[in-house]
This record gives structure tokens, sequence and C-alpha cells, in this order.
């Protein structure tokens, strides 16, 4: 650069010749000829144009056939330059080097930018459905939560339910929660090619499982599977698993259950689409929604059972297992084969149509989830089991209970009474007669009782009694006079 000064102002300040400027700085006279002018400048280059001779447009057509090909293969499976000079060497007996089908495969993409058309859907025409992860608080304990995210393509309102998987329970369930929220079903639904959805193939050529065809056969709904890698297809849906993300998961929500935190996301997105304005767009968000809900179909009248549903037998602990894990039922049915239906967050079990119990249901392995109070007649039978029973130690009641009930004549006896109690009225109920009978020193069941009877008297009657009218006394008065004058 410090050159092409010189020349430039040796040339037409000094006006020195081409020769004279060419033996001051030492170099040589095309140098000089060529920036003198200023028709060259020494920071542009000129693009060689020789062609390597092994290029054919044969070789040409195939590495641009393998770049085609990649847009509809799955991520991990793309041609890359490697791949492509040694198909080259063995399918067109190429004779080149790699580095030259490198050089040939880089100018060609850069000839090929990604450009995406925009796209605009008619009201209840579409949905688009993705999967997306989330950090929670769940009871004290981090936990990573699985965010079901649908996304009305015309009005852009979103839908968001959180579940411990992305099982195809789960992702059944939370669609027809999805639907509900948005008072019907669009025409089409846009999707990857998830397992719950997909049996075999991705794309046009995707195979749907069976459970996933009947659940949109009943719906009566259309299913896209996007092209693999191609998350701009459904790119509405991508961008609503960030924003949730970011603006509905921040701070990190804190809660006891998922189906508290499924009360959190949903009012959230009554609050997007109340109070949202995509930008560029003249219509808000509610205003379109309430345009996409007059467009979209209507649910079906039956409702879709989602669960999964298995056969098992109640064993001698009064539990039956399912996949990996216990749940308990009333002692009653030990024995019987029931059915187990589980949803995305619960357990219930059967018996010829009739539900015997319910849990929350568990992700672990190898676990019981006991009731405490499917084991009460068992345990009021066998008393002297009951500080060992499994169903008592998994209920985890506070050491006040075992400290009041050791100071009791036979706490065996005493303890099966209060377990009863805290069935009926509630443990918080219990704790707190058992801390006001403790703190006066009265050691006795029948005070627990006697206290947590009196407050259930104490309720007011919620039926107002009758009306009376005020007794007229002047009619006795005349009575006792006229009494007194015969």
């Amino acid at each position: 650069m410090d050159q092409y000064q010189d020349i430039r102002h040796m040339h037409l300040v000094e006006g020195l010749s081409q020769r004279a400027i060419a033996r001051q700085l030492g170099i040589s006279r095309n140098t000089v000829r060529r920036y003198c002018m200023g028709e060259h400048v020494p920071w542009e280059r000129k693009p060689s144009a020789r062609q390597a001779s092994v290029m054919t447009p044969e070789v040409i057509e195939f590495i641009k056939s393998c770049l085609e090909e990649n847009a509809n293969n799955p991520k991990g499976q793309k041609h890359t330059a490697e791949r492509i000079y040694t198909r080259l060497c063995h399918e067109k007996a190429f004779t080149g080097g790699a580095s030259t089908v490198r050089r040939a495969v880089q100018e060609l993409r850069n000839k090929m930018p990604e450009v995406y058309v925009p796209l605009a859907f008619d009201p209840g025409e579409a949905i688009q459905v993705d999967w997306g992860k989330a950090i929670i608080i769940l009871n004290g304990v981090k936990t990573e939560a699985h965010l079901f995210c649908m996304r009305l393509c015309h009005s852009i309102a979103p839908f968001v339910v959180a579940y411990p998987t992305e099982r195809e329970e789960s992702f059944l369930e939370a669609h027809v929660k999805g639907f509900e929220f948005f008072g019907g079903v669009s025409r089409d639904l846009i999707y990857d090619n998830l397992k719950t959805a997909v049996k075999e193939g991705w794309g046009k050529n995707a195979r749907e499982q069976h459970k996933f065809a009947a659940f949109r056969a009943h719906h009566a709904y259309r299913a896209l599977f996007c092209n693999p890698g191609e998350g701009h297809e459904k790119g509405l849906v991508e961008n609503l698993v960030g924003y949730s993300r970011r603006n509905f998961m921040v701070p990190v929500p804190q809660v006891s259950s998922f189906e508290e935190l499924n009360q959190i996301l949903r009012q959230r997105c009554l609050n997007y689409i109340e109070h949202h304005q995509v930008r560029g767009k003249d219509m808000s968000v509610k205003g379109a929604f309430s345009l996409d809900q007059q467009a979209l179909l209507p649910l079906p009248l039956k409702r879709y059972d989602t669960c999964k549903i298995a056969e098992g037998r109640v064993g001698y602990f009064s539990t039956v297992r399912f996949e990996t894990n216990s749940y308990s039922v009333p002692v009653r049915w030990a024995g019987k084969r029931v059915s187990v239906k589980a949803s995305g967050l619960e357990i219930r079990i059967y018996y010829r149509g009739e539900e015997l119990a319910r849990h929350h249901r568990c992700y672990q392995k190898h676990k019981t989830l006991y009731c405490l109070e499917h084991y009460l007649p068992l345990i009021e039978q066998r008393p002297r089991s009951v500080f060992h029973a499994k169903p008592v130690k998994a209920a985890n009641l506070p050491e006040e209970i075992y400290s009041y009930v050791g100071q009791l004549p036979n706490p065996d006896k005493a303890m099966v009474k209060l377990l009863k109690l805290i069935v009926d009225h509630g443990l918080e109920s219990v704790l707190t007669a058992v801390n006001d009978a403790q703190d006066k020193q009265h050691y006795s069941i029948d005070i627990i009782e006697f206290k947590l009877g009196s407050r259930k008297r104490a309720l007011p009657l919620p039926i107002a009694g009758p009306e009376v009218d005020p007794v007229d006394m002047t009619t006795y008065d005349q009575l006792l006079l006229g009494g007194a004058y015969n």
C-alpha cells in the first residue's frame, strides 16, 4: 500500500516518468505501469479464470446432485466434501485431488444461499407443534420439564403445557388440552418427525404410528411432517419454544406439582393472547385469535382416551405393577385382576369399571407408591405392625405425631386410631389438635377426637332459620284487666 501511494504521488505530483519511478523505488516497470494511472488497485485480485481440467460438466453435475440430496437427508447423514470426493473416485473414476473437490463444493454452496419464502395462513388453517425443555424446581429438587408447545399459524396464539416426559400418552393428552384451550382443531397440524407420531420415514414419506393415526382420524385433521433438519418449516413454534423458556419460565418456577406449573403456563398463555401485538402485523393476537376460533373445526363429542392401558394382578402386598413401579390399591382387592390407565401425570386403577385408586405417576424406576388409607383395615387387624408398616413410613408423618403417641398407654392401638383420624380429618387438623393436647398435657385419643369433633360441631349451619313475627302482648294485658274487674 505504501508503494502504491509513492507511485501515484511521484507520477502525478512530481511528474516523474515510469522509468525514473521504477529506478528510485527499485521495483519493476511493469508494476509502475500497472498502478500509476489508478486503473488497478493492489487490494483487488483478479480471480483466476482457469478451471481445473478434471472438473468436467459431468463432475460438476454430480456434486450439485449430492448437495441437493442433502436437503432431504437427516442431520448427521449429509454429504461432506470428503464423501463427495470418495464417491467421485469410485463412481466417476475421478483423477483430481481432494482440494479441487473441496474448492468446487465451496463455490457451489456459496451460489445457493439460504433464502426463505414468507408464508401466510388463513384463520383456522394450521397449527404447528413441537417439544422443548426447561428447568424447574419441583418440591425443592431441580427437575427437567418437557414443554409441549402448540401455536396457531394465523393468530400466533400459543399454548404451552409441561410434562415429565415426551411419551405417547403425554403427547396425545397435550394435544387434547391444546384443542380445548383453542376451542377447536385446525385443518392441518405441522410436526417434526417425532417417534411418537412417525413409525418410519420422514417428510412426505413418513408412516404414522397406529395410535397417532387413530387420534388424528378422530379429530379430522391432516398431519404434515417437516423435512429433517428444516426447522424453518415450522418456525413459528420453534420461536415459541425459545420465547416460553425466556418469558414463561423466568425466574425458574418453584412448584409442588406439574399441575401447579401448568396452571401458571396456562395463565401466561392467556395473558399473551390478551395483550400481545406481533411486530409487523396490523391485527393484535387477540383479534386474530377470535377469527381463528370461528374457523376451527369443532371438537369431537367423545373425548379421545389418550391413556396407556395395561392389565395386572394385585399382589399380596396389595400393589399392582405398571412398567417398573408398583401402586397400591385397597387391601380388599388383593388377588384381583385390574386395569391400569396411565396418563402423562396420573395413574388410575379400575376393577370392572370401578375406580379403586388414583396416584401421581412415577417416572423413576423400581419405586412403590403407597396410599395410607388403602392399608388401614389391615393395620387395624394387626396393630403391632403399625410402626414398621411401609405405607405408614411412606406417609412421612411429622415427629410430633410419634412423640405424642409414644406417651399414650397402648401406643400401637393409639397410633392406628390416630391414623384413622388423619384419613378422616386431614393431617393438618389432627396435628393442630395433637399440639394443643400436648401443650395442655392431655394424653388421650379421646381428647383428640373431642377436639376434632367440637370443631366440626362449631361450624355454623348454612341454612337460615324461619322468620318469626314479634308477639303482640297488649291482648294479654286486656285479659288480665278484665279478669280483675270480674
